[in-house]
């Protein structure tokens, strides 16, 4: 979901104001939008703002998380991963056995396990690394003041389009059929077995931090206590798996499906194109009746893009909040290549595998998706390349650490 920003003291004043009007567009667009399309729309906006305050003060992360594993064996960002995952498989799973949440139908992430996948997700993982960020990462930082994963966002949505007018020659390939726990095993049977991956892999990064530090990382002590801390934080990681969970069921709860991001990161590329000449119609991704119908209607009754510009409105926000939104527009010439490369890669990685760190792998492995564990090993391996290339294009510090707050 994030690459937090080590070692960089936050201006001293929080920025009401600005806070305050991306708050207030919240709430409007939110009205607005209930009026013109319909109240779970407008529901979702609210939940899109909720993510991504969570996400920024929070600093929760996928990216970050994983390279402090792969370089420095410190798993406590991973763990936090594999809490928000068992609170969400026990609030998905009876609903998915059942078919319906509250009278609405409800159905998962679920899709193909198959070279697509493979190569996307692995794809997407180099892109984390390079572009700094997931898809989350990308909007959350974006949203609070990143200037650099704006460059990533922009070519995510570049990828993105080139991915769906490649995306029929990859899922042509060979692949297995769509499974999920759920099916097989039953909510309960399904809800057990992922329970018990979860702790595994958690088992895991306890043995391998222990070995080397002989303890566990302790977070470091918050500069702010009680309400100070709910407002500007940081939130404690822990809290903010919990919440990232529930926020997803209640995505689940309003749109009938779990949260995702990427797809419509696609459509916005899409409109783009169609805005510049371009013909988009006769790709094979959208000719499909769902993405068809998106292309035609007006892309604020979409809710995957109404949920993401609530992420970024909400982590806008946060970030003013915190008084860290201070955008810093110079960017070494090799961060900028890092980001333009890793945002293609992430955007063309997302549409090959049936998402990305979001819909593949939090929601898919949510519904009980086979494809959402493929999409974590081929994701890890290409995080563990991008690791290695690094170096290439950050220098001193920034070739190890986090280089923004981005998931």
């Amino acid at each position: 979901m994030s690459d937090a920003f080590e070692g960089e003291a936050p201006p001293p004043v929080a920025r009401y104001r600005i806070a305050g009007l991306a708050t207030a567009a919240v709430m409007l667009g939110s009205v607005l939008l209930g009026a013109l399309f319909a109240a779970n729309i407008g529901l979702l906006l609210i939940v899109g703002g909720l993510f991504g305050a969570v996400l920024y003060h929070a600093a929760f992360g996928f990216t970050s998380a994983w390279r402090v594993l792969i370089t420095r064996r410190r798993g406590r960002g991973l763990r936090a991963q594999m809490l928000m995952l068992a609170v969400a498989v026990v609030l998905f799973f009876p609903a998915l056995g059942a078919g319906s949440l509250n009278g609405m139908a409800v159905e998962g992430f679920v899709a193909p396990l198959g070279i697509s996948v493979l190569v996307g997700a692995f794809l997407f993982g180099l892109g984390m690394q390079l572009g700094g960020g997931c898809a989350s990462g990308t909007l959350f930082t974006a949203g609070g003041g990143n200037a650099r994963m704006l460059i990533t966002l922009v070519f995510f949505i570049v990828g993105s389009v080139i991915g769906t007018a490649h995306f029929s020659f990859w899922t042509e390939l060979p692949a297995l059929p769509p499974v999920s726990l759920v099916n097989v095993g039953g909510a309960y049977g399904g809800m057990a077995i992922s329970l018990l991956l979860f702790a595994a892999i958690a088992a895991v990064t306890v043995v391998l931090e222990k070995r080397r530090y002989g303890e566990l990382e302790r977070a470091a002590p918050a500069p702010r206590r009680g309400f100070g801390r709910l407002l500007a934080g940081p939130w404690p990681l822990l809290a903010g798996a919990v919440a990232l969970a529930l926020l997803n069921f209640a995505t689940l709860a309003l749109a009938g499906r779990p949260w995702g991001i990427t797809s419509a990161l696609a459509l916005w590329g899409a409109k783009g194109f169609s805005l510049l000449g371009g013909d988009v119609t006769q790709w094979g991704y959208w000719q499909s009746p769902g993405n068809a119908a998106a292309l035609e209607a007006s892309v604020w009754g979409d809710i995957t893009t109404v949920m993401n510009v609530g992420i970024m409105l909400g982590a806008l926000a946060a970030a003013n909040l915190a008084g860290r939104f201070a955008p810093n527009f110079r960017i070494p010439l090799r961060s900028l290549a890092a980001a333009v490369i890793g945002g293609l890669l992430l955007g063309y990685g997302a549409r090959l595998a049936f998402g990305c760190n979001i819909g593949a792998y939090f929601s898919g492995i949510a519904s009980g998706s086979l494809h959402g564990w493929l999409w974590l090993l081929a994701a890890f391996a290409g995080n563990m390349l991008g690791v290695r290339l690094r170096p290439l294009f950050f220098t001193g510090e920034a070739a190890r650490r986090p280089v923004a707050k981005t998931s």
